[in-house]
């Protein structure tokens, strides 16, 4: 079996590349261990519910995401602006960014931020907003924590509103991700809000597999071992070609491509349940000073596709991997109760999903371009070659798919 270039993979780094190819009028064969396209971007629809493979939204201001998806045609469904989050001592209020919303300002006050810390960061968002992205990305690096400390504000809105929202986002609540990836998330967050695929998150992969030719991804094709030009799958046939592009994620990787750094994994377990209504109305993440959750979510307020007609679709999701989710759901249901102030106990628990490889860890300082040639005819991509996001795995499918054609193009092979 021979074609052109062998993408190993079809997550979206691995479609953003073979679509790239194929643009181009590359032969391109994309090989998949699983029985679809998306990696770690995946759905199930369970009794009419549709439950995305871990909480995941999409930002459509992602850069990559405006250039190569036509997020119209995946019929976003969009949340609320703002967080409902849930201060230590119980009070509920709505943060939401007073430059769209002048109510959110009563709302920030009412918070308990200062003048001062408003101040600050009201001029850092706006700044983040404006900026070039290769801007943010030329800035000092440091941890998160270190930077909003060194931008002014008090460790007491840190601790009580930036920790407990940001650690949904990079999956760890030490606030050690690099500083750069953080502003380039504000200020995505600050350009629009996050949507959801009206039929899932796995929309996104199944739109970038749609544009490939036919019959060019095969699916449950393990494969074993790669080298340069060459795939031999795990039932032992091989596949030969002018480049390989290895486009799984990290640790996988680094088991195909010895002595490739892979990094550690933040993880996350995320929880579903359905209530006959929803406990508090309106699009809005919660987040949770307390940090027993992470967030959560009425789905089904945002995306009414997510949730069979007189249901709600909750998601939450909490940290770490939890190896024994019934040990752990009782609880999870009475501090929802607290979060939302309403009774739980008649809920249904739909699944679970932990997540033990969710993320790949982005502690300062981290390269956002990390090499994806490898020698001629081998090569790698996936959000670990970027940053840790949907923007990450596109952005290095198509770097990698530009060295290849490249190398293509200047004669290069195995």
């Amino acid at each position: 079996m021979t074609s052109e270039v062998i993408v190993v993979g079809a997550g979206l780094a691995g479609l953003s590349a073979a679509e790239r190819l194929a643009s181009r009028g590359v032969g391109v064969l994309v090989l998949e261990a699983a029985e679809e396209p998306g990696g770690r971007v995946r759905t199930d629809e369970v009794d009419g519910f549709r439950l995305d493979r871990g909480f995941q939204v999409l930002a459509p201001a992602y850069p990559e995401v405006r250039n190569r998806v036509d997020v119209h045609a995946l019929e976003p469904q969009r949340f609320t602006r703002g967080i409902r989050h849930v201060r230590s001592d119980g009070r509920v209020v709505r943060l939401a960014d007073p430059r769209t919303d002048p109510a959110g300002i009563g709302e920030l006050v009412r918070s308990g931020l200062s003048v001062g810390d408003g101040m600050v960061l009201g001029l850092f968002t706006a700044r983040d907003a404006l900026l070039p992205g290769r801007r943010l990305t030329a800035a000092p690096e440091r941890s998160t924590r270190v930077d909003l400390a060194r931008r002014g504000l008090s460790t007491r809105t840190v601790e009580e509103l930036f920790r407990p929202f940001l650690a949904g986002i990079f999956l760890e609540d030490e606030l050690t991700t690099s500083s750069r990836f953080f502003h380039h998330v504000w200020r995505c967050f600050a350009r629009a809000a996050p949507v959801l695929p009206r039929t899932g998150m796995v929309a996104l992969p199944r739109q970038l597999a749609s544009r490939l030719p036919p019959a060019s991804i095969r699916y449950e094709h393990p494969v074993a071992e790669v080298d340069p030009g060459k795939v031999r799958l795990r039932d032992g046939a091989a596949v030969s070609g002018r480049a390989v592009v290895v486009a799984t994620d990290a640790s996988t990787a680094g088991e195909l491509l010895p002595g490739l750094r892979s990094p550690a994994w933040n993880a996350v377990t995320t929880f579903y349940h359905r209530a006959r209504h929803s406990p508090v109305r309106g699009g809005t993440i919660t987040t949770d000073a307390r940090r027993a959750v992470l967030n959560t979510t009425v789905l089904s307020d945002v995306a009414p596709s997510y949730a069979p007609d007189g249901s709600s679709l909750i998601s939450t999701s909490i940290l770490g991997a939890v190896p024994d989710p019934h040990g752990v759901e009782p609880e999870i249901r009475e501090h929802l109760a607290r979060l939302f102030g309403s009774g739980t106990r008649e809920w249904e628990w739909l699944a679970t999903y932990p997540i033990p490889r969710a993320l790949p860890a982005m502690p300062a300082p981290h390269p956002f371009r990390r090499r994806v040639r490898l020698r001629d005819g081998l090569y790698v991509c996936g959000d670990h070659r970027d940053t840790s996001s949907i923007q990450g795995a596109l952005v290095s499918g198509r770097r990698a798919a530009e060295a290849v054609l490249a190398d293509l193009n200047r004669g290069a092979h195995p």
